[in-house]
């Protein structure tokens, strides 16, 4: 296997990430327009709020949630990959973090069932903290 594999599974979340912005403004968009809001009123993300029903809103939320945890698996696999420590574990490691945060995206985006959305935000965390464990102990 080469280091580059770790790539892969940064490139997706980045893709996810793209799928999710989209959704976020086809959304929000659809709802301006069938309800008439000026883009003027939706000046800060409290008046957005007000304005805008939750089920709207929601990829917004997620959104923001993809710039938490996955910006320290960014930097985590890019490390991995400089310092040439990239092995099977990490890359499956990597890539069912990925599946956990899409899986966490389709219900934040779709039906917003909380404790599901939990528990794919929980094995996704663990997933990120056994990989960055894992490559504290390698270092040090």
């Amino acid at each position: 296997m080469t280091g580059s594999e770790i790539l892969k599974p940064v490139l997706a979340m980045m893709l996810l990430t793209l799928v999710v912005w989209i959704v976020l403004y086809v959304r929000r968009i659809a709802h301006m327009k069938a309800n008439r809001i000026d883009a003027q009123q939706l000046t800060t993300p409290e008046r957005a709020i007000a304005l805008i029903p939750e089920p709207v809103n929601n990829p917004a939320n997620n959104f923001k949630n993809l710039f938490e945890l996955p910006v320290i698996f960014y930097a985590l696999c890019l490390l991995l990959f400089a310092a040439g420590m990239v092995d099977t574990v990490y890359v499956a490691a990597a890539w069912l973090f990925v599946a956990l945060r899409a899986v966490h995206s389709v219900i934040q985006c779709t039906a917003n069932i909380v404790m599901a959305r939990f528990l794919a935000y929980l094995a996704g965390a663990v997933v990120l903290w056994f990989m960055v464990l894992r490559a504290a102990l390698q270092l040090f």
